[in-house]
């Protein structure tokens, strides 16, 4: 499963069914586990380790040194999940000392040409990275994420689950669960009710979670007494519960 062109470091732990193309390099400290496909021009280095049955397109670079003028070659690592498309000239870097020490992406996620995850990011599962997508070091991205063309974050921002970034987003600050983000600076435009039409939310849900979203950003509340709030809504409805532990774990403010 390893063309002939291919080179694949001694030191590098492949499954047996593994398929790997002409003129990719795998280097050592690399483990790919089964069904994972590596197509051609790709680069891996290590520390890394990849699940199963991923696809992998060429000209990708997965887990070279990262972009930190502070690191000085220690031993990080990127870790990557399971069922994950990565499309061309994706680039995804190890993590750093100062940082968690790894960068990880989770199960199911769509990676499309050109996007970046930076050293000691944190994705989650069935995320969606349009074109050129990029987040600086440190972020986190929860589950169910939709990061627009050419939209980027920045460095420790977090972006809540079932969220979408549009178009060009710049986000400098946390984005809530459930948000619609666009402009630059990043500015919240209502829920994404489409995308929760589409994962299989209940008009009731949605229908709560709007009103969640007006006590957050209409109400003209401070966000203490917006939490006070919202907490109390959660007792009844259990999918608003991620807003408020977001909302209580943010650190950097929240897009307004």
């Amino acid at each position: 499963m390893i063309h002939k062109l291919a080179l694949v470091d001694a030191k590098a732990e492949l499954a047996d069914d593994v398929h790997v193309g002409p003129f990719s390099v795998i280097g050592p400290g690399v483990e790919i586990d089964s069904g994972t496909v590596v197509e051609s021009h790709v680069v891996i280095n290590g520390p890394t380790r990849i699940g199963r049955n991923n696809h992998i397109h060429q000209f990708s670079s997965l887990g070279d040194a990262p972009q930190d003028t502070s690191y000085q070659d220690e031993p990080t690592r990127l870790e990557v999940g399971n069922s994950n498309v990565i499309r061309e000239y994706v680039t995804l870097n190890r993590g750093t000392p100062s940082g968690t020490g790894v960068t990880r992406l989770g199960d199911h996620n769509f990676m499309m040409a050109y996007s970046h995850l930076a050293h000691d990011c944190q994705v989650g599962n069935h995320t969606i990275f349009a074109n050129a997508a990029s987040l600086a070091g440190h972020v986190t991205v929860d589950d169910w994420v939709i990061m627009g063309g050419f939209a980027i974050v920045h460095q420790f921002c977090r972006i809540g689950t079932h969220s979408f970034c549009a178009l060009g987003s710049v986000v400098f600050k946390d984005v809530p669960p459930y948000a619609t983000v666009s402009g630059n600076p990043a500015r919240p435009h209502g829920i994404n009710a489409e995308g929760l039409k589409r994962r299989g939310f209940q008009s009731g849900t949605i229908k709560a979670l709007r009103k969640a979203y007006k006590t957050l950003y209409k109400s003209k509340l401070p966000l203490a007494k917006a939490l006070e709030e919202l907490n109390e809504m959660a007792h009844e409805n259990d999918e608003i519960k991620p807003l408020v532990r977001f909302l209580e774990a943010s650190r950097r403010s929240i897009v307004r």
